[in-house]
């Protein structure tokens, strides 16, 4: 495995400085704020209609349903060359571990969701909200920023702690979807428009590639990336159209595309050498995605001080008790059952991989708008989000000082 991306230090910094210009405007000036994150600039009732950048255009819908999707399509790139790449990392029964300790952890969370919110929540509207899936998406940027002060640059933590918290997120997305589309209403059928565009891109752009016979010059018009920018479009509609997130817009088309045979790791920087459609693509999104999560930072990362509640709680306890109990218990039960842990780990490893599975942001913030009434509670929630990243240098300061790792690797 080569050394990570720089680009994912970059992604953090960019997530940490636009959600603290956002919660210094939020407390200093809320009016403000508000007025200019949930701005319209013109009348965006036909795009509601087909719930397009829903419940209006504005800048704040702008980069959660537009650009966001562009983020997700990334991260899950690199999850799905990890598992099916022939020298994917985590693929085949590698995969086994890592995977029943994130559903480890999010059973576990949703439990202790429940449970605190029967014992503290207040509020009548609690009572049909599905806020239980807010602890699902661990943020896999400040995992990895955090992750990789406690480790070290290269140690084989990373890879792990950077496919769970991928999966975490991509399977939380899909859940809240399903359990609380946009407006309440998932209307399934457009879901048959993503998958139509995979196929049609599979056997018109994919399966030529294929062809050993194929020659130079329809190899190279067979591996343009406009096409696949156009289909990226149709599903990107029809996804936003059936209720489920638009951050999921362009996983459809992952399966169908062409790429490299030969995994790296995750979020390599070797993959740049790399020549397939979906290498280039993924490659030309690096730096984008640095402007994109500043902005998600600035727009959905806002804590008001002032909001702290019920909810704030519940979501902490979620995440820093449920999640991380939910790992270790699994993870003790892959060794119970004779199972090795994933490369090699230690327990104390992946204790450490589960207290940085305790930090929740990105993601969530996107599911938070359909899984909590507004107002209140989800302000409430937000900070709670927020506060969960305490836990990266409270885990940074434990492996200094109190729990230290070996670094003979």
């Amino acid at each position: 495995m080569t050394p990570a991306s720089p680009h994912l230090q970059h992604y953090a910094k960019a997530l940490l400085a636009g959600a603290a210009l956002a919660t210094v405007a939020v407390n200093l000036a809320p009016s403000l704020y508000y007025d200019i994150i949930e701005w319209h600039p013109f009348d965006s009732d036909p795009l509601y209609k087909l719930r397009l950048f829903w419940p209006g255009f504005t800048p704040a819908t702008l980069v959660s349903s537009l650009l966001m999707p562009v983020f997700v399509l990334l991260i899950g790139k690199e999850i799905w060359e990890a598992l099916l790449q022939d020298h994917g990392g985590l693929r085949g029964k590698l995969a086994l571990a890592p995977v029943a300790m994130v559903l480890g952890g999010m059973v576990s969370s949703a439990l202790v969701w429940l449970a605190l919110t029967a014992w503290l929540e207040t509020a009548e509207e609690a009572v049909d909200a599905i806020g239980w899936v807010m602890p699902f998406g661990s943020d896999m940027v400040l995992a990895f920023f955090f992750g990789r002060m406690i480790f070290g640059k290269g140690h084989a933590a990373l890879q792990v702690l950077l496919f769970m918290c991928i999966l975490d997120g991509v399977l939380g997305l899909l859940i809240s979807g399903f359990s609380a589309p946009i407006n309440g209403n998932l209307r399934a059928l457009w879901l048959l428009v993503p998958f139509c565009a995979a196929a049609f891109g599979y056997f018109r752009l994919t399966r030529p590639l294929q062809n050993p016979r194929v020659t130079e010059r329809d190899r190279q018009r067979a591996g343009r990336l406009w096409p696949w920018l156009i289909l990226g479009a149709f599903s990107w509609i029809a996804m936003s159209a059936s209720g489920l997130p638009p951050a999921l817009a362009f996983l459809p088309l992952l399966p169908a595309m062409p790429y490299g045979n030969h995994s790296f790791g995750l979020f390599a920087e070797a993959e740049g050498l790399l020549n397939d459609p979906l290498n280039r693509l993924s490659h030309a999104l690096m730096r984008p995605v640095i402007v994109i999560l500043f902005l998600l930072g600035l727009t959905r990362g806002a804590m008001d001080l002032g909001a702290f509640g019920p909810t704030t709680w519940i979501m902490l306890g979620a995440l820093w008790l449920g999640k991380p109990l939910g790992i270790l218990v699994a993870a003790w039960g892959m060794r119970v059952v004779g199972h090795p842990l994933p490369n090699r780990l230690t327990l104390r490893e992946i204790g450490y991989i589960a207290g940085l599975m305790a930090i929740g942001f990105t993601l969530p913030l996107l599911a938070l708008e359909t899984a909590l009434p507004g107002g209140a509670m989800q302000e409430a929630a937000r900070l709670g989000l927020g506060l969960s990243l305490t836990m990266g240098p409270a885990l940074v300061l434990l492996s200094r000082y109190g729990l230290p790792l070996s670094r003979n690797r």
